[in-house]
């Protein structure tokens, strides 16, 4: 059984200066820094020299903060004995990861703990340690089509019941959920509460916590947040962490499960067991030291600024600040490696972490003592292993840095790992990878799930007039009805397009049933409407290049004429324009309404030359066909769905395939 020294930290407590300014605001997890000057953006490119602030020269410990409310931290860690440790039993443990699938999250994590957590005492404490929190909390799911903004980015509190029954079943009492927080203590009571965290842990009889401590509101009972200095930092690239006290206890004479949510991320690449721990993470820079957990990935302030101004540096420091997080990710695994890892995927997660979640048809749970080996399977299930398009994108890696570095650092061989479970098919061929990346790029392997819709073609002479009105040449096209939203559900609003192209364009044909008609007539029609996706519209997506459906046209019609076109770049190339207003679609515009019946004609031809040079017999284009109807509620309707975890037409994954016929 592990034990770690826990030593009296000679006169490192501090009270806080009267007349000293506060602290600015924290930033969130996850978030990036204030604004950087020139000096900071020039330091994210060049590789920057280590340094080492004060430390305690009595233990050796990270220094505590002088700013703030007076936080006493008055234990210490022994931070070399954990890291000789982890690093032995990491590199000595060859054990397979399971996969298992099928069933709810509740019978996942009931499973899979029967199945990985090794025998211990029934008295020894354990601890679970999920993904509870983020960015991206509290939305109105009245606004947000059910979307709270909690749910699909955190772990499933039915998946961390079923882990919780597996230990009561096996004796246990002393269970503890825990997370690290940034928030006020309000926050964090509503965390839970809207999480279902709350309900769940009171009915299963366990305690719940936050593993931070503001000075305020944990400080009374056994202060599980209290942060402990951490002895032997000095020399990593983490020199001030602190660890909170209900953790380094448990990692003394407990048992640490880490139980995260299976989902990409959009600046690790994905986010499983060794991201989980940033949660845990604690700086005596400020007070309070749970805010500084952006200190971590503090460099990537400085890139940002660079990818928004289409600094040609940009996307080298993006690359450099991933890898020094990935850096001090390793640092902070060195002494916090959980003992097991019950990973959920009930279902994992797809797209960028936080916005547009797209989750897995599958629905699994990946587990194992290793958590290197974990993550190397779940990247894998993720379709983030060995991949040639990341590498593209990020200087070389084929992969999340974080578990590159962490593999070399601990010496495990990540090459081929021994997988087993029910779920071990799943792997058995390459799985597809979708990442939408904070660097303005995205991984999008998945092909279209849907039946391409097909443009018959039209010789010289014979192209529709474009006026609404019924005309014999489109009876030649072939037609395309769809009654579905953005997440695949039925709606009884039907849509139907038909299509045609030529030599001097690509012609379409929108028949629309139950139209409202919202639109503001008063608005001109003779010069481009912004916003115009707020009304009711019809909305073409076509990428030219088959080869690059990240860089597509948007075109936006509305039931009276109005319009709206760009040429979108979310390829993160330097240089490219994400956003082309200038563009031009060369449109010509035709429409009918019947307010009786509540129809709409829109006919739009696209004149282009870069359309018109992609219309070649056979080829098959990446195409979009949306509408947007209504007010209360407002409908998001896809002839290809995207089924994002809230509307979103901007996602390549959501494009179907127009092929034009010869």
């Amino acid at each position: 059984m592990r034990r770690l020294v826990l030593a009296l930290l000679i006169g490192c407590g501090s009270s806080a200066n009267p007349t000293s300014p506060p602290p600015p605001p924290p930033a969130p997890q996850d978030a990036a820094p204030a604004p950087a000057d020139a000096e900071s953006i020039d330091a994210a490119v060049a590789t920057p020299t280590a340094v080492s602030p004060p430390v305690d020269t009595t233990t050796g410990a990270s220094p505590s903060w002088t700013a703030g409310p007076p936080v006493i931290v008055g234990d210490s860690v022994d931070g070399a004995a954990l890291r000789a440790e982890n690093r032995a039993r990491l590199a000595a443990d060859h054990s397979a990861v399971t996969i298992l699938t099928g069933g709810t999250a509740r019978e996942l994590g009931q499973r899979l703990c029967e199945a990985v957590v090794p025998a211990r005492p029934a008295e020894m404490p354990v601890l679970l340690k999920p993904n509870m929190s983020g960015i991206d909390w509290f939305r109105n799911p009245k606004t947000n089509h059910g979307d709270n903004g909690v749910v699909g980015r955190t772990t499933d509190p039915e998946f961390v019941r079923g882990v919780v029954r597996c230990l009561k079943a096996r004796g246990h009492t002393a269970i503890t959920i825990a997370d690290g927080f940034t928030g006020k203590a309000a926050d964090w009571d509503r965390l839970i509460k809207v999480s279902g965290y709350a309900a769940m842990a009171k009915d299963e009889g366990v305690r719940l916590v936050a593993m931070d401590d503001d000075g305020v509101w944990d400080v009374q009972g056994d202060q599980p947040g209290k942060p402990l200095g951490v002895r032997g930092m000095e020399k990593t690239g983490v020199p001030t962490l602190l660890m909170p006290k209900l953790l380094a206890e448990h990692l003394d004479h407990g048992l640490v499960i880490a139980l995260p949510k299976i989902k990409t991320h959009r600046f690790a690449v994905f986010s499983i067991g060794i991201k989980l721990l940033q949660g845990t993470a604690m700086y005596s820079d400020a007070a309070p030291a749970f805010h500084q957990k952006w200190r971590t990935h503090k460099e990537i302030g400085a890139a940002l600024a660079l990818v928004k101004k289409g600094d040609p540096r940009a996307r080298a420091a993006y690359v450099k600040s991933l890898e020094r997080f990935a850096e001090r990710m390793a640092d902070i695994l060195e002494i916090e490696a959980p003992d097991v890892v019950l990973a959920e995927g009930a279902p994992a997660m797809s797209g960028d972490g936080f916005a547009v979640m797209l989750p897995s048809k599958e629905r699994v749970a990946i587990g194992g003592t290793n958590v290197i080996l974990v993550d190397r399977v779940g990247a894998q299930f993720l379709g983030l292993w060995n991949h040639r398009g990341l590498a593209r994108e990020l200087g070389g890696h084929t992969t999340s840095p974080l578990l590159e570095v962490a593999a070399k650092r601990f010496g495990v061989d990540i090459a081929a790992p021994t997988v087993v479970g029910d779920g071990a098919p799943l792997l058995a061929k390459p799985r597809p990878a979708h990442l939408i990346g904070m660097a303005n790029f995205e991984i999008d392997d998945a092909p279209p799930a849907h039946e391409p819709i097909h443009a018959a073609h039209v010789a010289d002479g014979l192209a529709p007039t474009i006026d609404g009105a019924p005309d014999a040449i489109w009876d030649r096209a072939p037609a395309r009805r769809f009654v579905t939203d953005y997440s695949g559900a039925t709606t009884p609003t039907a849509t139907t397009v038909r299509m045609l192209w030529g030599a001097h364009g690509l012609y379409l044909r929108w028949e629309l049933e139950s139209a409202g008609l919202f639109t503001d007539q008063t608005r001109p029609t003779d010069v481009e409407r912004v916003d115009l996706y707020e009304e009711d519209c019809v909305e073409l997506f076509l990428a030219p290049d088959p080869e690059t459906p990240a860089r597509y046209f948007e075109i936006e019609v509305g039931p009276f004429g109005h319009w709206f076109d760009i040429a979108v770049d979310r390829t993160g190339a330097p240089g490219a324009k994400k956003a082309d207003n200038a563009w031009s679609g060369g449109l010509v515009i035709g429409t009918s309404r019947d307010p009786v019946t509540h129809r709409a004609v829109v006919e739009v031809a696209v004149t282009d030359p870069a359309v018109i040079a992609a219309l070649v017999a056979g080829a098959s284009l990446p195409i979009g066909l949306d509408r947007m109807e209504g007010q209360r509620p407002r409908q998001y309707l896809m002839a290809f769905p995207g089924r994002t975890a809230r509307p979103s037409f901007h996602a390549p994954s959501g494009f179907g395939a127009l092929v034009l016929d010869p």
